[in-house]
């Protein structure tokens, strides 16, 4: 039985992910695990009406399942996110999963995660820092964290500013070189948090936001 199964909506999320688990599971304080990613065809929205169907043959060959998407473009955006998780973590468990899967909703959406105080960031991005913030500023960045409301529109421009393409490679690199020991999104946490609870070193008690 293989440790981990992941359910995630696109090569984006499957290479950031894969990187993660791969290649920085010491700095998420975890052992080494032995891990199959997928990346749904439907996407976000095949995610969360399909991830039950998709997950259910796999359930006596992985010890436990994980399931991420983001919430914009969901087409769930009329619910808030903590329901929308509940609703599919509990048709999860009912499928055979029972306490050994978990949901974890990106708001708004995965690259949320991308913009920390790295100075790895915009160097990834091929703008100096200066430039990047000067875009940053233009998507009403959270006055707390930095973060652009827009994560997604902030970081495309950047990239149509340094003529770089969006690629799965570019989301590896950001996951391979960023620090994590400041990320403060409430999803990422979660992430970091059921999986020590699964494979750490030392118990978590309480893996839910």
């Amino acid at each position: 039985m293989k440790d981990l199964i992941v359910l995630v909506a696109d090569e984006n999320m499957r290479a950031t992910i894969k990187t993660l688990l791969e290649e920085r599971y010491q700095s998420l304080n975890i052992r080494k695990i032995c891990v199959d990613i997928f990346a749904h065809p439907q996407r976000d929205p095949g995610v969360f009406k399909r991830a039950p169907e998709f997950l259910r043959g796999f359930c006596n060959s992985y010890r436990y399942a994980l399931v991420m998407f983001d919430y914009e473009g969901c087409g769930q955006e009329h619910h808030p996110p903590v329901r929308v998780r509940q609703d599919l973590l509990r048709r999860l468990r009912s499928s055979g999963w029972q306490y050994r899967c978990e949901v974890i909703v990106l708001v708004p959406e995965l690259e949320i995660w991308v913009w920390s105080k790295s100075p790895h960031v915009s160097k990834v991005l091929g703008l100096e820092r200066q430039q990047m913030q000067s875009i940053v500023n233009q998507f009403d960045p959270d006055p707390q964290t930095g973060k652009p409301k827009k994560p997604k529109e902030a970081m495309e421009k950047c990239l149509r500013s340094s003529k770089i393409p969006r690629s799965s490679s570019l989301y590896a690199e950001l996951a391979r070189k960023v620090s994590l020991k400041h990320c403060s999104d409430p999803a990422f946490l979660q992430f970091r948090k059921v999986l020590q609870l699964w494979f750490g070193h030392q118990p978590v008690k309480n893996c839910h936001p």
